[in-house]
């Protein structure tokens, strides 16, 4: 059965030479990111707490995978409540799907802090931004072709699906995140084929919100995830507890809509059951959503631009309350900032031993890195090309790895042949 919502143009492919086979092109899409070796990197990525603290904490793969669920279940809500849709037009589960599960695919070891660091020490080189590092995986690097470099041929509805942002690094005055590699500028000429947006919109927030309805899904689903899941870790760890959610509600004006689901947190808590409390959240903010009609410079190219997705204030507003909940009592944490700030040294040393080793010098002393990471840099001599893949290469760290790496490299007690692993 053909889905009409969808044409040509969206399953038009970045490399035009991908084989056909049983599946369709956006199975085929998702079917390749869970076979990749960055998806599997996902399961020791930090989401909130350091990977390998405790097994029940959440990580990149596991939220991934969260994310993937709501994801597919906002399809079939809307696909089954709407009256725009029908089984031969109807937002495809599985492109949804793709987007989701490599929505946090470029986001560095270490968390949010790792990516802070990353841009600080690529600011003369182009910067870094953990969405603009999944397009880049996806498009240019996340497999291997005889020893060289080649992304996997994503349909043009996928690769538009993780676009969160579409402002140049060098169009920001001061670039901290919410922006993509210059060189990716190409990608966005290949996502709108020749739809000027950069002339449409302005850089910044008018132009990152101009987002096809698939890419709207995932970030929604994205913050029903994180904004219950991450609430359900800090109470777990100790670091939300019943005393420190009053004090921190006395300080926040809360209306009496908000308030409501506090105490009903509140009462979870005190039963035992808060995990199954804010679980059952997630099916309230799928239901609601609802889709209306648009118009834009895109919406007679493509279905994906002709529909918006609406979401109820409530819960717009409840999914913002916890979301700042977990940032103030968990991530501003004087216990976690330590970690991150740990994070951000071994980072900030990695990175300058190898820079010193393959930039700074006229030739390079000693193989510090995989030969296929040192035979594509010395092949260049752009310094903000070295650096770039320097940097895909820490970006491409687990947590655990990146400890490793640095304790190689700095603690004079560590680096017998069976550590090298």
């Amino acid at each position: 059965m053909t889905n009409t919502f969808y044409n040509t143009f969206d399953t038009h492919c970045l490399d035009t030479s991908r084989k056909d086979d049983y599946r369709t092109p956006f199975e085929q899409d998702r079917d390749r990111i869970i076979h990749t070796s960055a998806f599997r990197r996902l399961q020791a990525k930090t989401q909130v707490f350091l990977s390998g603290e405790y097994d029940f904490y959440r990580t990149r793969l596991t939220h991934s995978l969260e994310v993937a669920q709501i994801g597919r279940a906002i399809c079939t809500y809307l696909h089954r409540n709407s009256k725009h849709f029908s089984e031969t037009y109807c937002i495809d589960s599985n492109l949804v799907e793709a987007i989701c599960l490599s929505h946090d695919l470029g986001h560095p070891p270490f968390g949010h802090a790792g990516e802070r660091t990353l841009n600080a020490l690529m600011r003369n080189f182009g910067g870094f931004e953990g969405n603009a590092q999944t397009l880049r995986l996806l498009t240019e690097t996340v497999y291997s072709e005889k020893g060289g470099r080649k992304g996997m041929s994503p349909t043009r509805a996928f690769v538009d699906g993780v676009l969160k942002y579409k402002t140049l690094f060098s169009e920001l005055k001061d670039p901290t995140n919410h922006f993509v590699y210059d060189e990716q500028k190409k990608f966005l000429e290949f996502v709108f084929d020749g739809v000027a947006i950069m002339q449409e919109f302005s850089a910044g927030k008018l132009r990152d919100h101009f987002r096809s309805i698939e890419c709207q899904i995932m970030d929604w689903s994205d913050d029903v995830a994180y904004s219950l899941n991450d609430v359900v870790d800090g109470i777990h760890s100790g670091f939300i507890t019943k005393e420190k959610i009053e004090r921190w509600a006395g300080t926040q004006q809360l209306s009496g809509e908000l308030q409501k689901p506090l105490d009903g947190l509140f009462d979870a808590m005190k039963e035992g059951y808060a995990e199954r409390y804010m679980s059952a959240k997630i099916g309230k903010y799928i239901s609601a959503c609802s889709v209306g009609e648009v118009k834009n410079i895109m919406s007679e190219k493509t279905n994906r631009y002709k529909y918006e997705l609406k979401i109820d204030d409530a819960a717009k507003k409840e999914s913002k309350m916890f979301k700042t909940l977990s940032l103030d009592l968990v991530f501003r944490s004087p216990q976690l900032n330590q970690v991150e700030k740990k994070g951000d040294f071994m980072l900030r040393r990695i990175f300058d031993a190898f820079t010193e080793n393959y930039i700074n010098k006229e030739q390079f002393e000693i193989h510090l890195l995989p030969a296929s990471f040192e035979q594509n840099i010395l092949s260049s001599n752009d310094n903000a090309y070295r650096a770039r893949l320097i940097c895909d290469y820490i970006a491409g760290m687990t947590d655990g790895f990146a400890i490793r790496t640095y304790k190689r490299l700095f603690d004079p007690d560590f680096g017998s042949l069976a550590d090298l692993v």
